[in-house]
């Protein structure tokens, strides 16, 4: 299977300043490739290829003016073609139209040639950059690793990270004869059948509370500079209005760190034990945050995220994954009697079933869970 690992880069001044050059030309390239698919489909109805993106990208390197696209690996803008290629096919089959990059939004990253990178001495090479310093503080030597799959290198408001996939060997385990049944919630991240695998929510502990409210009053200090240096209809960004950015920034990229660290903590808890099975609910996040009065909650739990690490987990340890039919009733279902409570509300935190059973409704919704991937082997 594939691992995705994160390395910490020290680059110098130089490089730095190169990476930067590698991020602006990849976001310019794909918006260059993204107007001449919208003006090709207007005078044709059809789209063009990467590859003939890509001839067209090297005559727009051979005009005076852009000889600055030279400065930056050609694998990087190409990939920018391919990443444009693959959005724009998604919008015919269903997915929204790709919108322009801004500078101001858009991700500070780049590709960087796979077939060029290699570690040595706790250096990596990469193409145009050049020998980079990095720390990692994975039991693997990558030095003898020969192949790297989707290298990016961004920058997340603090450091520059590389990230890369490699292959691994599944580990095998001897596992145990239970099956777990996990249900995410808003109240907690996740509640299991087995007490000692509940997870609280991050978002309420002291530490991310105090983390949020000085987000919230940086955000509102930005905005009122931005209201006083308004000069007609136009925004006027001063050095103090920059500075305050790079800080609410870095809070955003803290905030985002600790979440993702403890979603890796709460699925590592629950593989550590080694149940032979993990089953858990098809959610549809998409559709959960159309509500205007939970959609920031769920998007803080990281729900998405949380059932991607516990499949790769459960691969990687050869643990049997499976996720119950999106309408599959896990918590209107008494785990004791069967019966199905068709009228239990979102407000019903405490399930109470006719045959006397009562529990926390995440609880039963776990019970049920778990009780499911029995069945299914069965």
């Amino acid at each position: 299977m594939k691992r995705a690992i994160n390395i910490r880069l020290f680059p110098s001044k130089d490089q730095e300043v190169l990476m930067w050059k590698h991020i602006g030309s990849m976001r310019y390239v794909f918006n260059w490739g993204l107007d001449k698919q919208i003006n090709h489909y207007k005078a044709t109805k059809k789209k063009l290829s990467a590859a003939e993106l890509g001839v067209e990208l090297t005559k727009l390197k051979n005009q005076e003016g852009y000889e600055w696209l030279y400065q930056v690996s050609n694998a990087t803008l190409k990939e920018a073609l391919r990443d444009l290629d693959k959005a724009y096919s998604n919008f015919f089959n269903g997915s929204g139209f790709p919108k322009f990059k801004s500078k101001k939004k858009s991700k500070d990253k780049f590709y960087s040639r796979y077939d060029k990178i290699y570690f040595k001495n706790n250096i990596v090479n990469l193409e145009k950059i050049g020998k980079v310093q990095c720390r990692n503080n994975y039991d693997i030597d990558l030095s003898k690793v020969t192949k790297f799959s989707n290298p990016r290198v961004s920058f997340n408001g603090r450091v520059w990270v590389l990230s890369v996939a490699i292959e691994i060997e599944n580990e095998k385990e001897q596992l145990n004869d239970f099956s777990v049944g996990v249900d995410l919630g808003i109240r907690d991240l996740a509640i299991a059948n087995i007490d000692e695998l509940d997870t609280k929510n991050i978002n309420k502990i002291a530490k991310v509370r105090i983390l949020t409210k000085k987000l919230k009053r940086l955000q509102r200090q930005c905005s009122r500079k931005y209201e006083k240096n308004k000069k007609g209809v136009c925004y006027q960004k001063t050095k103090n209005i920059a500075k305050l950015e790079k800080r609410i920034k870095r809070l955003h990229s803290k905030l985002a760190h600790i979440r993702e660290n403890h979603i890796h903590q709460a699925t590592s808890k629950i593989v550590k034990i080694k149940p032979f099975r993990v089953v858990m609910e098809t959610l549809k996040v998409s559709n959960m945050m159309k509500n205007k009065h939970l959609s920031k909650a769920i998007a803080e739990q990281g729900f998405s995220m949380f059932i991607t690490q516990m499949k790769n987990k459960c691969t990687k340890y050869g643990i049997e994954f499976i996720q119950v039919p999106t309408f599959y009733p896990s918590s209107k279902t008494c785990s004791c009697c069967g019966r199905i409570k068709k009228d239990l509300k979102l407000s019903d935190r405490v399930y109470k079933c006719e045959c006397g059973f009562k529990a926390d409704r995440d609880k039963n919704a776990s019970y049920n869970l778990a009780k499911y991937g029995l069945e299914v082997s069965v």
